[in-house]
């Protein structure tokens, strides 16, 4: 875990070594200044030396002056590579989620996953800066320290070490402790961060059904958890903390107390006592620095442990070492022996299907919810892995065919439509981000939604709002549709796209989709059976697979399941599990 850390400082290595260098100049040049105390004090002092007074204090000014260099390009320079190495994790893991597969985002909430792209790289800058100064700069400052207590007074030096391995005894002991506090507060606020995404993407719902309390009461459930875990932390923290002053403060005591002894009895001068009391606290500067470090190497890597556990997550889908691109594609569709069942449910929902797509066709695929119809469809783009068979699109098998081209031949328009935050213009432009301003309006003109935006202050440039909040569905639908006319598929895919729309918006949408639909394949999942009937082949698909296939009147008058719900709706009702 450490060793994959500092691969991190490979690139900003120059900064990381101007950063090591200053830090070791700081902590020489603190060495200094006791030695000038103890030399003003025995020997300047008492005997009127102005003149080497003088020198002594410009010295010091000028390494004072480096010293103040220094420290700046530590506090400003230090942290920029922090920063920089936060930018790139965050970088890389959001690069990798946006590289899994649908399986994971279906069985992880965005807050927690949110939580770890955010929060969990939050301490990495303070840990990247100060972890390997702190270690740096405490060990100069120890060795030296430790040297020139030596050199002072070797048996006051003894009695003061003979604490250190206590000191150490402690910080160890409470490691572990605030390793599992860190650990379960990181976890807690990812849960407080899922509820509170959720709850504010269905704020409209909770207050249509006046249940604001109610998710006031759920969100509170989860940040009290946090307040109780956040609360354990810092207790855990108070007793490190603590201890190490308390250790520090017994330091200094037997310090002043052991070198009082030493003085009285000429073992010591009294210039050599302020050096070596000074020194005592340069010495006990790097404990602090090891004791805090502790802590902090705690907080910071409990979140790159959590960063790790998600960059270590394969997509399930990637391209074959021999995939190709798709060119000059015709979209003759052919599903062979499909079969297929969701990780998290043993109940297969497709099994053993066959049915070839010539090009240029329509189908449209009607039954019983769970049938498998939008699965099917998530299928045909590779979402999801087939479980056996294989899914060919003009004779060659998706495995075969690199994802991103696959993709890009396939255009899906969904019942629920996502708009990204932003302006019509940049919704549309989705499609294809190189497109020109009047490829944009000609999509819009296409789907029906031209003369609309025209009447807006702003025209494409007005702001949809979050998900496309401040337009009707039908509106939404219809820049959808533009979308995929921008993107231009030769296979096209319609998962009940006017369902939930009014029959005046239904029809114009559906002339929007038919003109869509015009010399590309298309697989069309049919809420509404009248929008299909000029299909080329329907197909009625069940839990037991294909049960009825072929055009509208052939299917009525085989008076079969497709006739029964098309009957069940002109009455005005729908058969239970009807879709």
């Amino acid at each position: 875990m450490l060793r994959k850390f500092i691969t991190y400082y490979r690139p900003h290595w120059k900064l990381f070594l101007l950063d090591m260098i200053c830090a070791f100049m700081i902590s020489a040049l603190d060495l200094v200044f006791p030695m000038a105390t103890s030399k003003i004090i025995d020997d300047v002092i008492p005997n009127k030396e102005i003149r080497s007074l003088v020198i002594i204090t410009v010295v010091l000014v000028l390494l004072y002056i480096v010293r103040y260099i220094c420290n700046y390009v530590v506090d400003s320079w230090g942290h920029i590579v922090g920063t920089r190495m936060e930018y790139d994790m965050r970088k890389e893991v959001f690069s990798h989620v946006q590289s899994l597969s649908f399986s994971y985002f279906d069985n992880t909430k965005t807050g927690h996953i949110m939580s770890r792209i955010v929060n969990d790289l939050r301490d990495i800058t303070e840990l990247a800066h100060h972890g390997p100064e702190d270690l740096f700069i405490s060990l100069v400052m120890l060795v030296g320290s430790f040297i020139i207590l030596v050199n002072v007074e070797w048996r006051l030096t003894l009695i003061i070490f003979a604490f250190v391995p206590i000191m150490i005894w402690f910080a160890i002991t409470k490691r572990k402790k605030l390793e599992e506090v860190f650990m379960e507060q990181r976890k807690k606020i990812a849960t407080v961060n899922a509820q509170l995404e959720n709850s504010i993407s269905g704020v409209r719902v909770s207050k249509s059904f006046t249940n604001e309390d109610f998710e006031v009461d759920k969100f509170n459930v989860g940040n009290d958890q946090f307040r109780q875990t956040r609360e354990s932390s810092f207790r855990v923290m108070a007793e490190f903390t603590s201890g190490v002053n308390f250790f520090s403060n017994i330091l200094n005591l037997v310090a002043l107390s052991a070198g009082g002894y030493f003085a009285f009895n000429n073992l010591i001068s009294f210039g050599e006592l302020v050096s070596y009391l000074l020194y005592v606290n340069f010495f006990l500067q790097p404990i602090r620095r090891l004791a805090m470090f502790i802590q902090q190497y705690q907080e910071g890597m409990t979140g790159f442990r959590r960063f790790q556990e998600i960059m270590n997550i394969e997509p399930d889908i990637v391209d074959n070492e021999n995939a190709i691109d798709l060119e000059n594609v015709k979209g003759n569709i052919e599903l062979k022996d499909v079969t297929f069942s969701y990780q998290d449910n043993d109940k297969t929902v497709l099994a053993g299907l066959n049915y070839t797509i010539k090009a240029g066709e329509t189908l449209a695929l009607v039954g019983p919810s769970g049938g498998g119809k939008t699965t099917l469809c998530h299928l045909i783009p590779r979402f999801y892995e087939l479980d056996e068979g294989d899914i060919l699109i003009d004779g060659i098998g998706i495995k075969d065919i690199k994802l991103k081209s696959l993709r890009k031949n396939i255009g899906l328009v969904q019942q629920d439509v996502f708009l990204f935050t932003g302006t019509i213009k940049e919704n549309i432009l989705y499609g294809n981000l190189e497109a020109t301003d009047e490829e944009v309006i000609e999509a819009a003109k296409n789907a029906n939604i031209h003369d609309f935006i025209m009447t807006l202050p702003d025209g494409y440039n007005t702001y949809v709002g979050e998900k496309g909040v401040k337009l009707s569905g039908g509106q939404k639908q219809r820049i959808s549709i533009a979308r995929v006319f921008l993107k231009n598929p030769p296979i096209l895919i319609l998962d009940e796209a006017t369902s939930a729309l009014d029959n005046e918006t239904e029809i114009a949408i559906q002339e929007s989709l038919e003109r869509l639909s015009e010399g590309r394949t298309t697989l069309v999942i049919a809420h509404r059976l009248s929008t299909i009937r000029n299909a080329d082949e329907i197909v009625v698909l069940t839990g037991k697979g294909i049960e009825e296939k072929g055009k509208h009147e052939e299917l009525l008058a085989r008076n079969g399941i497709y006739s029964k719900l098309y009957k069940a709706q002109f009455r005005g009702y729908i058969p239970d599990g009807a879709a």
